[in-house]
């Protein structure tokens, strides 16, 4: 993976990922984690849902990552994965390790983290669109002052470049969508076909329209070397 940033508009540069971003990424993670804002009204346990969203790819394949620096502030990340058989390993033993840790500190959940984990338990595996289980893929977040189609395509063409040169065929994200953030057809824009979309429930109450995990892939061809 080229090491060299990447500048799209003044004060934007886009860089691979390093350890010292680790705290600063886990941090942005809640700051944009419910429907692009804070997650604290929803879930308290920061660390936790840190470590749920991105252990994976800060701790065991952070070569896969790149992070959006603004005026010299980490402001948005892409986490990839080119090894998904590795990641589905290791996440059905770290989600256990999870579930134990959340329920040991159950107790002094407020009623809204409660609330949360008990959608979790009901109804989430079934809220989950299908996804190719062999392909690279992806999860990123940018907050909303460094936002813009040229940032994030930038951030986005950054790892595609990457998964080509390592010559991955096929990439694919689970993406939150709904019309006035994120919709599928800004994917779609990049060269996204989306597979599948499932309405998110536990957001029916508090979001004035309906919100949905969508999952979308693109093939890739090989990089042009020129």
């Amino acid at each position: 993976m080229s090491s060299a940033p990447i500048s799209p508009s003044p004060g934007v540069v886009i860089r691979p990922y390093r350890q010292e971003d680790r705290a600063r990424v886990r941090e942005l993670c809640c700051e944009t984690g419910f429907l692009g804002r804070d997650i604290a009204p929803v879930f308290e346990d920061r660390d936790l849902f840190a470590d749920y969203l991105t252990r994976y790819y800060t701790d065991v394949e952070p070569e896969s990552s790149f992070v959006l620096e603004h005026h010299g502030l980490i402001k948005g990340y892409l986490l990839g994965s080119r090894s998904p058989l590795r990641q589905q390993f290791f996440s059905f033993f770290n989600n256990i390790k999870l579930f134990l840790r959340g329920m040991s500190r159950y107790p002094r959940y407020n009623k809204s983290t409660r609330d949360f984990i008990g959608w979790i338990l009901r109804n989430s595996w079934r809220e989950v669109p299908a996804a190719p289980r062999r392909s690279a893929h992806f999860h990123f977040n940018i907050l909303p002052e460094a936002q813009g189609l040229a940032h994030s395509s930038a951030l986005m063409n950054a790892y595609l470049d990457y998964l080509r040169d390592a010559g991955i065929t096929s990439v694919y994200g689970q993406v939150v969508t709904f019309e006035t953030r994120r919709g599928a057809r800004v994917f779609e824009r990049y060269g996204f076909q989306v597979l599948e979309r499932k309405e998110i429930t536990k957001y029916r109450k508090i979001h004035s329209e309906p919100v949905y995990l969508t999952t979308v892939l693109m093939k890739l061809s090989p990089r042009d070397p020129a």
